[in-house]
């Protein structure tokens, strides 16, 4: 009896990324891995906030927070609009939000 293979499923070694881009993965899970700079995505999630509300909603220096949005905004997480002399920063898509609901159900999972 001839058994029917579809496709033969990829070697660990074809299914590996590039460096560069295993580079640039590490160094998302960096940004994100802070404890502050998910708080600011949390808090971004529903709404734009410029830095001063932010630093209020989480008790934090404005200093520290305007750090942290520059470090979201170059890893293009966030994105700003100027509105005056306000910027109001933002989720700059539905990636960061996905990403981190899908990581929040995980570590809340029963085992």
């Amino acid at each position: 009896m001839q058994e029917n293979h579809t496709a033969t499923p990829p070697a660990p070694q074809d299914a590996m990324p590039r460096e560069q881009d295993l580079a640039s993965l590490a160094e998302f899970f960096r940004l994100m891995g802070a404890d502050t700079r998910l708080k600011i995505l949390f808090a971004l999630d529903s709404r734009e906030l410029c830095a001063g509300e932010l630093a209020e909603s989480l008790g934090m220096a404005p200093s520290a927070v305007s750090n942290q949005l520059k470090a979201l905004k170059q890893a293009r997480l966030i994105t700003a609009r100027r509105e005056g002399k306000m910027l109001y920063y933002r989720l700059a898509d539905c990636h960061p939000r996905e990403i981190i609901h899908l990581a929040m159900m995980h570590v809340q999972e029963e085992a």
